[in-house]
């Protein structure tokens, strides 16, 4: 089974530890990388079931996580345990990511080729069953087409005008935006153009 949470063995490994912590504070685990180079960096990326956190949920995690890292030790040297958010043009890993931004761009990768291609730019369409569906044009035409989670090797949305407004009507919407004072900061920027 591909898993886009954890791709590599040590991130499955690392995913079994980090999971039951984050978890067991109310969050998800989006996404683990441990990446290379001269200091090994340990990626985390997580966020509330609904979507989103805040900044001290991810230092609470981070302190969590970390504990459990030192008692486990399962990476060999030092290395540097980076929890963020998964940001607005953040990587789709579970296939309810392509239920919840269904309608809004997104790039995917497969893992084999498929008439052709390996790459795909379009809009989600949802999931059916183990099916990510995307819209893309083909010949000048829009085609919904269907592939299999299983065979995605990346996925992540695009940055758009649409995914920024919808990002910040969610987080207003959840309340973790104060509507007056984001008002008052687009009359401050309007005033000065005038």
């Amino acid at each position: 089974m591909n898993d886009l949470v954890a791709k590599t063995a040590i991130d499955r490994k690392l995913a079994e530890i980090a999971r039951p912590v984050i978890e067991g504070m109310g969050f998800e685990l989006v996404r683990i990388r441990l990446m290379g180079g001269q200091k090994k960096t340990l990626q985390v990326m997580a966020e509330r079931p609904e979507g989103g956190i805040e900044v001290d949920d991810l230092a609470n995690i981070s302190t969590a996580l970390g504990a459990v890292l030192d008692v486990e030790d399962p990476i060999e040297g030092n290395y540097t345990l980076e929890v963020s958010s998964p940001g607005i043009d953040r990587p789709l890993t579970r296939l309810k990511d392509f239920e919840t931004w269904q309608g809004h761009a997104a790039k995917v990768e497969t893992s084999e080729l498929i008439d052709g291609r390996k790459r795909f730019k379009g809009i989600l369409q949802g999931a059916e069953g183990d099916e990510v569906l995307i819209e893309i044009e083909d010949q000048g035409e829009a085609v919904t087409i269907g592939l299999t989670f299983d065979l995605l090797a990346d996925a992540k949305l695009v940055l758009t005008d649409e995914l920024i407004a919808e990002t910040l009507r969610q987080r207003k919407h959840a309340g973790e935006i104060d509507e007056t004072r984001f008002d008052e900061v687009q009359t401050e920027e309007g005033s000065e153009e005038d």
